[in-house]
């Protein structure tokens, strides 16, 4: 019995809690319902997930710590929570991820870490119809993965990118599973409460057990000893508790041993080096650290962590742990707002040496054989390695990171395939570029140091032979004598990037290069290269904001390569071009800035928000009187607020509009502030009239029912200029345009073959556009044909998309997804829907971007239902069409925004847009405003004459019989201000003066207001303005030509 009083090394582990300096912080975790730890580390990189929705991680460096802006490079994964994840343990770069949307990609994580969001993983495996539950790497084989999905487990080889194996010996959905450290065999645990031994590559089952009683989750890992499984569960009556088994006897468990009722289901973390075991429980506060034994008692309880609430967890490989501080273990903690590593240290009189005690050889980063020597019958055990660091100085131990271990797969897109190989050329030389970059940047820290031994400043012509040397003689440069500069030689059809890095290198005389000339060399190497245009155009990188910026260059940026193929040249696209460049256009609202209204203009204690609105549905209207919101519950309730009775509503029944079917869609009267149109599932429409004051009580009788679709409707809309005219659609593919004043059905269009996913009128009233699931835009003129008179592809994504009108009828913009589910915006003409003018990606989110365009400063509002975004663009006449601007960024989630009409906006305060925010309890106002140094002034260049859309400008009978009333223009400038135009000089110039008039805009026509005017007026505001302020774009180091060599050997 010697053994029971022989002392453990790791009793005394004690753990150590870093700073809240020392940790990750100001991240934002969710609560998903996974099988997975949320969280995995690999001895270079940490992930887990971020978001309310789980399906983005942030890949962080191992040891990052601090704050964390809301704006950081993501794994944009999947299009649903991710599951769960896990690194190779060969490969530190190599990242699996699973999710809800039943794929398993694999993911190749840059060297240094994510410097821009990542949205292409190398390849990606399918389970059809079920949603992936586990992913985990073998132990012993490179490249081989394992996942589950249901109650089915397959092994993939990603070098093949082919399915090796797959059962589904399991009668239920599997909860769990672990290789054994030999890779010969796995187990699982099952919602069937049964606990397995598998062996693949024998297609068999070996061993079952009767396991965990509960009804909860349940978790297994392989222990130290070869033959003992552990699992964690809940037993009939709900306490935790964890088993011990042996597969020699495995139906009776080894140990049992019983924790307590909490309801956090226990994650087990298991060292197999040190028999270190830790029992995290999701949701607990606490983090149990017990000792693994061979004999009774087994399981030696230790010290215990207490802290904040658990998300997730997961152990750091023993390559990453600071082992001179005799750090045995780390625990990686995934709070809410944080990511907390947690140090098991073993205390010892002193830190100075190694400790080989404590640190017995661990396995190393290297695999013995393949997936298929492994699916052969191999078995080999993983070379162990010492965690010395002075053997690991000496070359034994060096993680790998890179290169990628394989080529990126082929999904089958012929498209990229072709671009892959036409750009072949250009991809070697940047390639060969940045070698380049980095040989320069060593011969400038060489040059410019004064503590070279040498003290040789490398001349002009050695660094014209390292220029040569590195790119192989592609380009020649013969001097320009007249010039005085050197023009390189185009050898292909477009100057490659490398030109453009070899005309700095430069220089006509045989001498050391200057401070001056230094400083210009290494800002060249920072221009960003334009790149071919694309299907999907992305706003270019800032290149032209040098201060030693050359003729050529301007040129160069002046007139952007574009290169049309001949097979589709409709497809290719220019590159766009920043709005906010020194030389380029400038936007008047780049600067815009959203702010919240004081606390007592907000509406609180709001209960029980509807979270089950189809997608069609954007949740949340307001007009400047009322705000509906709907509510959870039976009987399709509407709550009606009043915004003037702000502050905290008091509990009990909130009065609302009880419609006694499932609500679709719901709708304001732009005419009439009290009446509300609500599309039910029944295929009704109801209209409610709210009395003058607001709700007292629930009702459930409208003032209004219409029927006429045969199935539910999923949209509404209001016409834009006429009274009493609406739009519906509905699931039997036809749009329907009512008289409501006569409560009849007047229209209907026609030649939709799937689902319509938005609907929206043209601003003149004339025409009307729908985007269809079958990725077709539309566009009719409902007076005189049913059939669409204008057809093309919309997004290719099938989640849902909206449609909106922009620079008076002449441009369409839609918002939805790509083929890969990545959120975008798409710019169309009117006139010819064929091809797009432009488009722009935003991120990988399931929710459906709702957007709202303000005609007068020609900006677009997106944001969707579970964002804490409003992204803002700019809608130009020009490429590239849509310009981004300042998105803003809150605090927190909303349910919806509703913007309200302009004549509510405070004109004085440079207020251009308001809006309404619906939160999960609060209803909000927002400003988005100007900065403006006279604010005092009305700033007429940001407000132009306005239309007048809260009044009617004809009844539905007028429109209905081909009328075209356009809506009056009225100024926004309030009584007693002075306008910014006429409070500058103009230099003996008439005053501008425009006239308004009553325009009839349409598809592809110009409104007959005078817009010149306008425009000459904007110009003489931009012009005295620029006159008064002094522009100077020169820095004092520019004038300086430093010190030769020479003279500092004098």
């Amino acid at each position: 019995m010697a053994w029971r009083f022989k002392a453990s090394k790791y009793k005394n582990a004690a753990p150590i809690v870093p700073k809240p300096e020392a940790c990750v912080r100001d991240i934002s975790v969710g609560s998903y319902q996974t099988y997975g730890n949320n969280i995995a580390a690999s001895a270079a990189f940490m992930t887990f997930n971020v978001d309310h929705n789980g399906s983005n991680l942030a890949v962080l460096p191992i040891d990052d710590c601090g704050r964390k802006s809301k704006t950081m490079p993501l794994l944009h994964a999947h299009t649903d929570t991710v599951t769960d994840m896990a690194f190779s343990p060969f490969n530190d770069g190599l990242l699996a991820t699973g999710s809800q949307d039943c794929l398993v990609k694999i993911w190749h994580i840059p060297e240094k870490g994510l410097e821009e969001s990542l949205s292409q993983p190398e390849c990606i495996f399918s389970h059809k119809q079920r949603r992936v539950e586990t992913v985990s790497f073998h132990p012993t084989a490179d490249f081989l993965l394992t996942s589950t999905s249901f109650a089915t487990v397959s092994l993939w080889d990603i070098n093949t990118e082919t399915e090796l194996y797959s059962s589904s010996e399991g009668g239920d959905v599997v909860q769990s599973l672990s290789w054994r450290a030999d890779g010969t065999v796995f187990a699982t645990t099952c919602k069937d409460k049964q606990v397995r031994v598998q062996d693949p590559r024998a297609n068999r089952v070996t061993h079952s057990a009767n396991s965990h009683q509960g009804l909860k989750d349940s978790r297994v890992v392989w222990l130290g000893d070869p033959n003992w499984v552990l699992t964690t569960g809940f037993d009939a009556v709900r306490l935790r508790e964890v088993y011990i088994r042996d597969i020699r006897n495995f139906e009776e468990p080894v140990k049992i041993l019983q924790l307590d009722c909490s309801t956090g289901i226990l994650v087990p973390l298991f060292d197999l080096d040190t028999n270190m075991l830790f029992l995290a429980g999701k949701g607990d506060t606490t983090i149990q650290y017990m000792e693994v034994t061979e004999r009774d008692p087994y399981l030696i309880e230790g010290l215990r962590h207490s802290g904040e609430q658990t998300k997730g967890a997961c152990l750091v490989p023993k390559r990453a742990l600071q082992v001179m501080q005799a750090e045995v273990n780390r625990v990686l903690q995934l709070t809410s707002t944080s990511v907390i590593p947690i140090t098991y240290q073993v205390p010892r009189k002193s830190y100075r040496d190694y400790h080989s005690d404590l640190f017995p050889d661990t396995a190393g980063p290297v695999s013995p054989i393949f997936a298929s020597q492994w699916m052969a019958g191999e078995n080999r055990a993983v070379a162990k390695i010492s965690l010395d660091p002075a053997k690991k100085q000496a070359g034994i131990t060096q993680p790998r990171l890179g290169p990628r271990p394989y080529t990126p797969p082929n999904l089958g897109d012929k498209s990229d395939a072709a671009q892959e190989t036409s750009n072949g050329k250009s991809a070697d030389m940047v390639e060969r570029v940045d070698k380049l970059s980095l040989d320069l940047d060593k011969d400038i820290d060489e040059s410019g140091d004064q503590g070279d031994e040498s003290g040789h400043t490398p001349t002009t012509a050695e660094r014209r032979r390292l220029f040569e040397e590195q790119t192989g003689g592609q380009t020649s440069k013969p001097k320009n004598k007249e010039a005085g500069e050197t023009k390189p030689v185009v050898v292909s059809e477009q100057p490659s990037p490398v030109e453009e890095v070899a005309a700095p290198i430069e220089d006509s005389s045989g001498d050391g290069l200057s401070i001056a000339e230094r400083r210009r060399l290494y800002e060249s190497r920072s221009m960003s290269v334009q790149e071919p245009a694309s299907l999907s155009p992305t706003p270019l990188r800032r290149r032209d904001s040098l201060k030693g910026s050359q003729p050529q260059q301007e040129t160069i940026r002046e007139e952007p390569r574009v290169k049309v193929t001949d097979k589709n040249p409709e497809l290719a696209t220019p590159t766009p071009k920043r709005t906010s460049t020194v030389f380029g256009r400038v936007s008047k609202f780049r600067h815009l800035k959203g702010t919240f209204m004081p606390k007592a203009t907000h509406i609180e204690n709001i209960r029980n928000i509807s979270q089950q609105l189809p997608k069609e549905c954007d949740g949340f209207h307001a007009n400047p009187v009322r705000a509906a919101v709907p509510l959870s519950g039976p009987g399709g309730k509407i709550a009606i607020f009043e915004l003037d009775k702000t502050g905290k509503l008091p509990d009990g029944v909130i009065p609302t509009l009880v419609n006694g079917t499932s609500v679709m869609d719901f709708a304001w009267d732009p005419f009439d502030y009290s009446r509300l149109a609500v599309a039910c599932d029944d295929g009704t429409i109801q209209l409610w009239t709210v009395p003058e004051g607001g709700l007292t009580e629930p009702t459930n009788e409208p003032t209004t029912v219409l029927s006429g679709h045969s199935e539910k409707i999923y949209f509404l809309k209001f016409h834009p200029l006429a009274r009493d005219v609406v739009a519906t659609g509905s699931f039997d593919m036809t749009v329907r345009i009512w008289d409501l004043k006569e409560q009849t059905e007047k229209l209907q269009l026609e030649g939709h073959t799937d689902q319509i996913f938005s609907f929206a009128w043209s601003p003149c009233g004339k025409f009307c556009a729908t985007m269809c699931k079958d990725t077709r835009l539309r566009v009719f003129e409902p007076r005189k044909s049913s059939k669409p008179i204008a057809e093309g592809t919309g997004t290719e994504g099938l989640r849902g998309a909206r449609v909106v009108w922009a620079l008076d009828g002449t441009m369409l913009v839609v918002a939805g997804f790509d083929k890969i589910s990545e959120r975008q915006i798409v710019a169309y003409n009117a006139k010819n829907l064929k091809a797009p003018l432009g488009t722009v990606g935003l991120d990988v989110s399931p929710a459906i971007l709702v957007p709202f365009y303000d005609e007068d400063s020609s900006t677009i509002f997106l944001t969707g239902k579970g964002d804490s975004t409003v992204y803002v663009f700019e809608v130009t006449e020009e490429s590239p069409y849509l310009c981004a601007l300042s998105h803003h960024r809150m605090d927190s989630l909303h349910q919806g925004i509703s913007f309200l009409p302009k004549n509510v906006c405070n004109i004085s305060g440079v207020e251009f847009a308001k809006a309404l925010r619906l939160t999960n309890n609060t209803i909000k106002p927002v400003s988005y405003t100007v900065p403006r140094i006279k604010s005092e002034l009305f700033q007429d260049d940001l407000f132009p004459p306005t239309r007048v859309t809260w009044e009617p400008t004809m009844e539905a009978k007028e429109w209905f019989e081909g009328g075209n009333k356009q809506p009056r223009r009225i100024s926004l400038k309030p009584e007693g201000m002075d306008s910014l135009s006429d409070s500058q000089p103009t230099n003996g110039s008439d005053k501008v003066s425009h006239k308004i008039e009553n325009s009839t805009p349409f598809v592809g026509q110009k409104p007959s207001w005078d817009q010149g005017s306008v425009k000459e007026k904007q110009a003489a505001i931009q012009k005295s303005v620029s006159k008064r302020m002094e522009i100077n774009m020169k820095l004092e180091q520019d004038e300086m030509e430093g010190v030769d060599s020479k003279e500092w050997e004098d």
